[in-house]
C-alpha cells in the first residue's frame, strides 16, 4: 500500500478538491458533490501513468521510486492509470459532467507530450479543464492553469537544477496571477488566500532566483502544488473552506512527496 501511495502521490490529491468548487456557479449539491473524487481520480491515475511513462529515466535519476525499486511493476502501474481513469471519467459522468477531453489530456500530457516544449502547456490545460469540469468558470480556470504553467516550467528542474531567469519569470506570472485574483474582489476570505498564495508561493520562487539548485527547484515546486488550494480559495466563494486542507497536505507530504 506504501508503494502504491507514493505511485500516485496520494496527499497532492488534496490540492485537486476545490479545482471543481472554482468552476462550478454554485455550491454543490446532490450527485454533484461526486465531482472533486472525480478529480482525484484523475489526478491519481495522472500520477501513476507518469511513473509509467518515466520509468526508465526514474532508474537512473529517481531509483527509490516505486517501478525502478522494484516494489511496483510497469503493468501493475499501467493497469492502476487506466483504473483510476475509468473511475474519474464514470464519477463525473454520474455526476452529470464529460470527463473525457480531461482524461485525454492527461494520457496526452504523460505519453507524448511531457518531454516537449508543449508538456508545460499540456500540463496547464490538464488543470484548467479540471475547474471547467465544474461549470463555465473560463477566468478562474485560466488563471489556475496560468500557475500550474509555472509550476511544471519549475518542476523541470528538480533533479539538475533550473536558471534565475527561468524562476524569475514564473515568479512574474505568480505576482499577476495574484494581482487577477485580488481585481475580481473574491471578499475578506479571498482576499486574505491571494495574498497568502503570493507570499507562500512568491518566496519559495524567489529563493529559487536567488538559488537555482534542484534543491529550490523543488522547494518551489512543492510551494506551488500547495499554493494551488490558496488560489481556489480566492477564486471562489464555493471553495472557502479549501485551505483547511492545506494543514494536513502539508504534514502528508513530509510522509509522501507530492513530487
Amino acid at each position: 500500500m506504501r508503494a502504491y501511495l507514493e505511485l500516485v502521490r496520494a496527499p497532492a490529491a488534496l490540492t485537486v478538491l476545490g479545482d471543481t468548487l472554482v468552476g462550478a456557479p454554485e455550491p454543490l449539491r446532490g450527485r454533484r458533490l461526486l465531482l472533486p473524487l472525480a478529480s482525484v481520480a484523475l489526478y491519481w491515475a495522472g500520477m501513476a501513468l507518469n511513473d509509467w511513462a518515466d520509468r526508465d529515466v526514474d532508474a537512473v535519476e529517481r531509483p527509490e521510486r516505486p517501478i525502478p525499486s522494484g516494489r511496483i511493476s510497469p503493468e501493475a502501474a499501467l493497469a492502476t492509470a487506466a483504473g483510476l481513469t475509468a473511475v474519474g471519467v464514470g464519477l463525473a459522468a454520474v455526476a452529470g459532467r464529460n470527463a473525457v477531453p480531461l482524461a485525454a489530456a492527461v494520457w496526452s500530457y504523460d505519453t507524448v507530450l511531457k518531454d516537449t516544449a508543449a508538456g508545460p502547456f499540456a500540463m496547464a490545460a490538464c488543470r484548467g479543464l479540471d475547474v471547467l469540469l465544474g461549470g463555465r468558470a473560463v477566468l478562474p480556470a485560466a488563471l489556475m492553469a496560468a500557475h500550474t504553467l509555472g509550476v511544471t516550467v519549475l518542476s523541470r528542474g528538480e533533479v539538475h537544477g533550473t536558471s534565475p531567469r527561468i524562476a524569475g519569470a514564473v515568479l512574474s506570472g505568480t505576482v499577476a496571477t495574484a494581482l487577477a485574483a485580488l481585481v475580481r474582489k473574491p471578499g475578506l476570505m479571498g482576499a486574505a488566500s491571494a495574498l497568502g498564495y503570493a507570499a507562500s508561493v512568491g518566496s519559495a520562487q524567489w529563493a529559487a532566483v536567488r538559488d537555482p539548485s534542484a534543491g529550490s527547484a523543488r522547494a518551489a515546486t512543492k510551494a506551488g502544488i500547495h499554493g494551488m488550494v490558496l488560489l481556489q480559495s480566492a477564486l471562489s466563494r464555493n471553495a472557502s473552506f479549501v485551505p483547511l486542507v492545506l494543514p494536513l497536505a502539508r504534514r502528508l507530504s513530509r510522509k509522501v512527496g507530492p513530487t
